[in-house]
Order: C-alpha cells, then sequence, then structure tokens
C-alpha cells in the first residue's frame, strides 16, 4: 500500500491516443478520487516531444511525492527517462494509443477507474532497459553517447523501421490503426537487411529482434511471453527471414501463440544485447515505441532503477508470490 503520499503531479499528454475532449473531465474525477484518499494531485500538461521527462524531474526537485504518468507508452517513457535512480514512485493512468504496461498490469483504460486503484498499489522496485548508441566500448576514443531509458520493449529492425516512418500526425489521428497501415507499407518496400545480433552466449544474424520486459507487444500481440517485469532480464525474439513473404506467417504464428515451433525465430533470455549494422543499409531501434537510435546499438539492463506502482490485484492474480 502507498504509505506517507500526500503529493502528486499527473503528467499527461493533451494529444495522446487521439486528444479526447473528455480527458480533462476524466483526469479532474482521478483529482477527486486521489484527494479523498488523501493525496493532493496537481495536473501538468506537456506541450512538446520530451517534454513529460522534463516535467517529472523537475516536479521531483519541488519535492513532489508521487508522479502519475497519464498517457500512451510513448509519454510513460519519457517519463521514465526523467526520473531514473529516482525513490520517488510512478504509476499510470492508461489513454495512449498503445498501453503495454496497463495490459501487462491489468490496469483498466478508464482514468477514473485506473485512478481508484493508485492508493491501494504496492510500490515495487524494478529494473530498466537501457539503449546506448555508438562504437563498442573497447574501440578507442569513442563518443559517449546519452542512455535512454525504457520500461516494457524495444527493437531493432523491422519495428524500428516502422516506427521511424510513422506519421505522427495520422498516428494522432487513427491510433493503433496508423500502425497497421505503416505495418503494411513496410512489408511491400522494407529489404530486411539482416544485423549481428550478440549476447554473452550467441551471435545470430537477425532481421528483428524484440527486446522484452513484458510479455505483451503490440495491439492483441504477446511476443516475449517468458519476459518478467520484475527480473533483471529480457526475453528476446530474434526473426531470422529476409523475406516479406515468411513476415505474414509470422503474424498469424504470433497470434495463435506459435512463434516458438518455427526454426527461424528463436527466443533467449540474457541481460544484454548487442546489434551491429553488416552493411550499408541503415537499420533503426525502437523503444517503448518511439524511435530511437541507429544502429550500432547495446541494450542493457539498470538493476534497481526505478520504483513503480504495482496494483494490488495484480499480485493477487499471480500463481506465484514475488
Amino acid at each position: 500500500m502507498l504509505e506517507g503520499i500526500a503529493t502528486a503531479s499527473i503528467i499527461f499528454n493533451p494529444v495522446s491516443g487521439g486528444g479526447k475532449s473528455s480527458r480533462l473531465k476524466h483526469l479532474e474525477e482521478a483529482r477527486q478520487i486521489l484527494a479523498a484518499s488523501g493525496i493532493d494531485a496537481n495536473l501538468r500538461p506537456t506541450s512538446a516531444p520530451g517534454h513529460a521527462g522534463e516535467i517529472a524531474a523537475r516536479a521531483i526537485a519541488e519535492g513532489t511525492q508521487l508522479i502519475i504518468a497519464c498517457g500512451g507508452d510513448g509519454t510513460l517513457n519519457e517519463v521514465v527517462n526523467g526520473m531514473p535512480g529516482s525513490n520517488v514512485p510512478i504509476a499510470l493512468l492508461p489513454a495512449g494509443t498503445a498501453n503495454i504496461l496497463a495490459k501487462e498490469l491489468r490496469i483498466p483504460r478508464n482514468i477514473p477507474r485506473a485512478a481508484a486503484l493508485i492508493s491501494r498499489g504496492i510500490p515495487t522496485r524494478i529494473a530498466l532497459g537501457v539503449i546506448t548508441q555508438g562504437a563498442a566500448s573497447s574501440t578507442p576514443n569513442a563518443p559517449a553517447e546519452a542512455p535512454r531509458y525504457f520500461l516494457v520493449v524495444a527493437g531493432a529492425g523491422a519495428d524500428g523501421a516502422l516506427v521511424h516512418a510513422l506519421n505522427p500526425s495520422v498516428k494522432q489521428r487513427t491510433g493503433v490503426l496508423a500502425y497497421w497501415m505503416e505495418g503494411a507499407k513496410q512489408l511491400l518496400r522494407y529489404k530486411f537487411p539482416q544485423f549481428r545480433a550478440t549476447t554473452a552466449e550467441e551471435d545470430i544474424l537477425a532481421t528483428l529482434v524484440i527486446v522484452g520486459r513484458t510479455k505483451h507487444y503490440g495491439g492483441p500481440f504477446r511476443i516475449t511471453t517468458g519476459a518478467d517485469l520484475f527480473a533483471e532480464e529480457f526475453e528476446l525474439a530474434l526473426f531470422c527471414s529476409q523475406s516479406a513473404w515468411r513476415y505474414l506467417i509470422y503474424l498469424p504464428a504470433c497470434w495463435l501463440g506459435k512463434l516458438h515451433r518455427l526454426k527461424d525465430v528463436h527466443f533467449i533470455k540474457t541481460n544484454s544485447l548487442r546489434c551491429e549494422a553488416l552493411g550499408a543499409h541503415t537499420i533503426y531501434a525502437q523503444v517503448d515505441g518511439e524511435a530511437s537510435e541507429s544502429l550500432p546499438v547495446t541494450f542493457s539492463i539498470v538493476p534497481d532503477a526505478i520504483t513503480l506502482v504495482v496494483p494490488s490485484h495484480f499480485y493477487a492474480q499471480q500463481t506465484t508470490p514475488r
């Protein structure tokens, strides 16, 4: 249970999930629900990409005791990047195009109902993923790149290309449909170039790697079903085919939960992954559904990185106590 929390900042993206006109009404209801639990929450809207992280850092510096991210996975990613290492807990009000963490923790996509769960939530210290770009650390005089943290899922290859090509205005207007439309375009024009994916145990040539901290991926899909948000490791799903037609087979196999049966899809658990392009193609990465760096990149685990407010009903429904 949350104890000793009297102040909170609700950071929200006014256009996340299509910018519904009812958003402010629901947020005011959420404030009233939190106030009934003794938590005085103020509303802090974002005004530009990257602003959510700045707001979170400033709110923490001003003494807020709880950060609440209202939006999709992109808004949540920005907030998380404003507070890694902080002891201030973060809670979620799902209201975006994709809500992977909400699905993972079984948080309802209804702002007032989700708000009612916060005061009864359990603060849980968890790891974060981090992506860094640039030459391997053994390269002399390699420039230091700023790390970017992620909470739920990252990837490189085909999904990175999709996210980089996605038109933000189309995403705002059409939501999840924008991903399907862009995915269809990418099947026709993306060349699926191979890149080298290296862990401590294996070295694989892949055209797509999913770096999972959660079982859910996006939309109705569950890909890294062996991933555990509360473990200090990733589950990787590595897809090796360069054929667009083969990717059409991957899709129903994913839908039916049969990816593990395919010989050209590999699943690995690790706490570090290095991805390097092999040729002249620019290959992109993504983190939490947002465009990230081009290869080479390294994905790593940062233990004990953030305090997440986990709904009490999530723990109650687990067969194995944590």
